[in-house]
């Protein structure tokens, strides 16, 4: 094929997906856009995109007459209006499990260091405040860790856990029984899994049924060592019931890369809650995950340019 088409790219990418699309299109950026206006009135002459963040409403779609498909860098497509996409006959993919490891070793990691108090006690030592009984803390060893979800990242982390002696419950109403490690047990209900659990991690999309599943209720289910990894999306967990989890004690801390407003703000209240771990939306960001969600990436917008449809497609534009 001759033709050349316009690719709208994220601000960062890992230069191996565009350098794979290079023999037939053209890149901009997205940081080229002051606002979504300006992106609008620009929308004309994209072809494709390439998005991680930055929303796609229905006027973008109404607006980008000559666009074939949008493509998630990773998984959650929240920020993706799908029918004014469909309505406007616009293929939208994703790329789920490629940085699936990543994420599943961030949330060990976020679980790992609320437990024992790290950042805690590394402000403190920095600071030459030796004063360790104050951060005693909790072992992972034979717990129950619940699941919110046994996706790809969801069953890594259950593989990542086997190490520790724990077992596992989680709430999944699509998995297949089968696929899930042997020390996960399924249950019925979100509510079961707090029951159940010790600590918990989730690891669900957002969407209208999973918004505020983990709230008050939930968290309260957990004992008062228990700890709350979210790095799913922010709108799962109720961020008011995590503040006030936390703050009266009903939890023992949280380790939380999502956000519901992102970037959260310097006065987010649940930035004050000092046995709390943050990160900034960069569970699934490493060197490794990058490189291969970016030539994910490249490989469905190919796919399309040559008339074909991804395995991973999420809807039927006419």
């Amino acid at each position: 094929m001759s033709e050349t088409w316009t690719v709208l790219l994220p601000a960062t990418i890992d230069p191996s997906g565009p350098d794979e699309l290079s023999d037939f299109a053209s890149f901009v950026s997205i940081s080229e856009y002051a606002d979504e206006a300006a992106l609008v009135a620009d929308a004309g002459r994209f072809d494709a995109v390439i998005t991680r963040t930055v929303p796609l409403t229905a006027d973008f779609f109404d607006a980008a007459d000559s666009l074939r498909v949008v493509v998630k860098h990773g998984a959650g497509v929240d920020h993706v209006d799908i029918d004014a996409a469909t309505r406007n006959g616009v293929l939208v993919a994703n790329t789920p499990g490629k940085n699936t490891n990543a994420v599943a070793e961030h949330a060990l990691t976020l679980l790992l260091a609320a437990k024992r108090q790290v950042v805690r006690a590394d402000a403190a030592t920095r600071q030459a405040d030796w004063r360790r009984h104050d951060f005693e803390g909790h072992e992972l060893s034979g717990r129950t860790v619940g699941l919110v979800g046994a996706g790809n990242a969801g069953r890594r982390f259950a593989a990542l856990l086997t190490g520790f002696g724990v077992s596992c419950v989680a709430y999944d109403p699509y998995v297949d029984p089968g696929v899930l490690p042997e020390h996960v047990e399924l249950v019925e209900s979100v509510r079961a899994v707090f029951e159940a659990a010790d600590d918990a991690s989730v690891h669900v999309p957002l969407t209208e049924d999973t918004r505020h599943v983990v709230g008050r209720e939930e968290l309260r289910l957990l004992p008062d060592d228990g700890v709350l990894v979210n790095t799913a999306r922010g709108g799962v967990v109720d961020e008011a019931a995590l503040v006030d989890a936390l703050e009266s004690g009903d939890i023992a801390g949280a380790g939380v890369d999502v956000y519901e407003t992102e970037p959260p703000t310097a006065d987010d209240p649940l930035l004050d809650r000092e046995r709390a771990v943050f990160t900034q939306h960069n569970a699934g960001l490493t060197a490794e995950a990058a490189r291969a969600v970016s030539l994910a990436t490249a490989e469905h917008v190919r796919t399309v340019y040559e008339g074909g449809r991804p395995d991973t497609a999420l809807n039927d534009p006419a």
